[in-house]
């Protein structure tokens, strides 16, 4: 992933996003759901309040609940799998759900370079993120 550092960022957004749209194509989020039982998203206030919002509770109960602060002073969830992910693998508030949730695996960000580390860690969660990766290390041939 270092190597990747090296390609020229504009580049690297184009091919990641056509590999991300490619490997969505094929990857069915629903058959997994691995993020959804393995890891949180961090909660930002914006989230917090359309969360509680749509599920017609006040911010504070809803941080009461189901949120915790974790060692680096973020809202994350309390316990796992996300108390918002169904037995079929959909999510409850998929409407409402937390920016960080809508953008994962984050594979199609720009400046992408600058997230690298993230990525790496994410394949070890996301079969579409394991994917992607794969597919840009053999397309660049590193």
């Amino acid at each position: 992933m270092k190597k990747l550092r090296q390609k020229k960022p504009k580049s690297l957004d184009r091919d990641m996003q056509d590999l991300h749209d490619e490997t969505f194509e094929e990857i069915d989020c629903l058959s997994c759901a691995n993020c959804c039982k393995t890891t949180g998203p961090l909660f930002t206030n914006k989230d917090i309040e359309r969360l509680a919002k749509h599920l017609k509770i006040k911010p504070a109960a809803f941080v009461d609940t189901y949120l915790r602060l974790d060692e680096d002073n973020d809202y994350v969830l309390k316990q796992l799998p996300c108390p918002f992910l169904a037995n079929d693998n959909y999510c409850l508030v998929y409407d409402v759900r937390p920016k960080a949730c809508a953008e994962f695996p984050h594979t199609n960000r720009k400046k992408f370079y600058q997230i690298n580390h993230l990525t790496l860690k994410n394949t070890a969660v996301c079969p579409a993120a394991f994917s992607i990766v794969e597919k840009m290390l053999e397309r660049i041939k590193l």
